[in-house]
């Protein structure tokens, strides 16, 4: 039998109900797939229905016993919203929708969640894409992110914002997406190699260097 928290829920601040998420990738999402969370809401009398930070849809106030049955209602996949692994990816509308957007950072978004996401690391690891320069995705405070120009994407690393904020640095430039994705692959290899359990990337650069992991990077 699965334990609660392989099963994607949340132990809630009354201490006896719990919250699930459901995987949306980037925070795209079908009207059948919202008129299905908001029937599993109210037929298992959640308490709220509440947008994340991260563009999941978290359905508040389940009983314990009521997990199981909500999962199988919904059909979806639970989002990976704890643990030391990889959360969902950020990402804003890009060339798809947005007038600003200078990079496809929605299809990009969804190559990343498709490869990365809920992939176990030495700790959690937060994603973004932003199709311009305005990171919409949060770029800054991301462990691993892409800025979209007209000279190609932006990859940044090292970005979080817990208790003790860190910014991002630019990793390379002017890159093209198939590059991008061999690097952040490179970048991940690496740090799954070299991280220490708890430690963002962000840490590890500051333990071992940027200049240290661009070079294993290149190398490798």
């Amino acid at each position: 039998m699965l334990k609660l928290g392989e099963k994607g829920a949340v132990p809630q601040r009354d201490k006896k109900t719990y919250a699930i998420a459901p995987h949306i990738p980037c925070g795209v999402i079908t009207p059948e797939q919202l008129r299905t969370i908001a029937d599993v809401a109210d037929k298992y009398k959640a308490q709220a229905v509440k947008i994340t930070s991260a563009s999941r849809i978290t359905i508040v106030g389940l009983k314990e016993a009521d997990i199981d049955n909500a999962w199988k209602d919904l059909s979806l996949n639970l989002g990976h919203a704890v643990g030391l692994c990889v959360r969902s990816i950020k990402a804003c509308p890009g060339t798809t929708f947005c007038k600003l957007g200078q990079q496809d950072s929605l299809g990009m978004g969804m190559k990343l969640d498709e490869i990365y996401h809920g992939m176990e690391l030495p700790s959690k690891t937060k994603m973004g894409v932003s199709g311009c320069t305005n990171q919409c995705a949060e770029n800054c405070i991301k462990d691993i992110s892409l800025m979209g120009k007209k000279s190609g994407w932006t990859l940044m690393v090292g970005g979080n914002g817990a208790s003790r904020p860190r910014l991002a640095e630019i990793f390379a430039e002017e890159l093209d997406s198939d590059t991008a994705l061999v690097l952040i692959e490179k970048i991940v290899a690496y740090y799954k190699e070299n991280g220490k359990k708890g430690e963002r990337i962000g840490k590890m650069i500051d333990r071992l260097g940027l200049d240290t992991l661009k070079d294993a990077v290149i190398a490798g």
